[in-house]
């Protein structure tokens, strides 16, 4: 009776769990390079009431008797589907198609840097590519993407490649191209806010060495393309989140019937003697 009670209890706390996960996803339904997660649920340690027995000559064999003790969060996923494209037009708009990620740095950090999918890019006043708020995107040299200031226009290659063109129309090599960077396990990745994503252990062999950036569109690397004047947008599909929502609802009340079913069995023991 009282095993019932508990196991109501942590199904609606895995429940919630997975309400909570559902909720961010519908209100990322449309963020740039956003990769919604699902929650998986796996049982908790059973109660074993007897063991196992042998079969022998003389009588069968007997199973275990088991009492489960509910519910546990197995894991939090998040689903690295590519999400649909959104034509914009803008040149420094870049969506990847394939594998990979944009390699962006923090301003006064040479070291380290984060990996996005979110493509929304622009030029600054010191003709530096940086994202919406202001962080480096780097190229494959593993700096910062810096134009040339006789470039008055430019377009970017699958290959990331850009190529200028000076006030007369001419062409203009820059030698610039933007990096990608492909890990392992992209489920690995770490969540930090702002479309980043920071490589951990499990994402990527450190044992090998440091992630490095390489070129786009590179089967080698195995890089996606980079597709300018285009967008990725978030691969969260409304349909299955509020089918869902409608599963977890469901389950978080019948497992608050459990509760209340339980309760009223104890209160009938409690009023037996009166």
């Amino acid at each position: 009776m009282m095993r019932s009670l508990y196991s109501g209890v942590s199904g609606m706390r895995g429940f919630q769990t997975k309400l909570d996960v559902i909720g961010n996803n519908i209100a990322n339904v449309n963020t740039i390079g956003f990769k919604g997660s699902r929650v998986m649920f796996q049982d908790i340690l059973s109660q074993t009431l007897s063991g196992v027995t042998a079969p022998d000559a003389d009588q069968g064999g007997i199973n275990a008797k088991q009492v489960g003790l509910g519910v546990s969060v197995a894991s939090i996923d998040t689903v690295h589907t590519p999400g649909s494209a959104m034509t914009t037009g803008r040149v420094t708009d870049l969506r990847i198609n394939g594998d990979g990620f944009f390699a962006i740095q923090s301003p006064g950090d040479e070291e380290g840097f984060y990996l996005t999918r979110a493509g929304n890019f622009l030029i600054d006043g010191q003709r530096r590519l940086v994202n919406a708020d202001g962080m480096f995107v780097l190229g494959v040299d593993g700096g910062p993407i810096e134009l040339p200031a006789e470039i008055m226009s430019f377009t970017i290659s699958k290959n990331g490649e850009i190529v200028g063109r000076d006030a007369d129309g001419n062409l203009i090599e820059t030698g610039l191209a933007i990096g990608l960077v492909r890990v392992n396990n992209p489920e690995g990745l770490q969540k930090i806010g702002g479309n980043l994503y920071i490589v951990t252990p499990n994402a990527h062999d450190f044992e090998a060495g440091e992630p490095v950036i390489s070129e786009a569109n590179d089967p080698d690397a195995g890089t996606g393309a980079i597709i300018s004047g285009e967008l990725e947008m978030s691969n969260v599909d409304l349909t299955a989140e509020f089918t869902e929502m409608i599963v977890a609802q469901r389950g978080f009340q019948a497992n608050s019937r459990i509760i209340t079913t339980s309760d009223e069995i104890l209160q009938e023991v409690v009023n037996l003697k009166r």
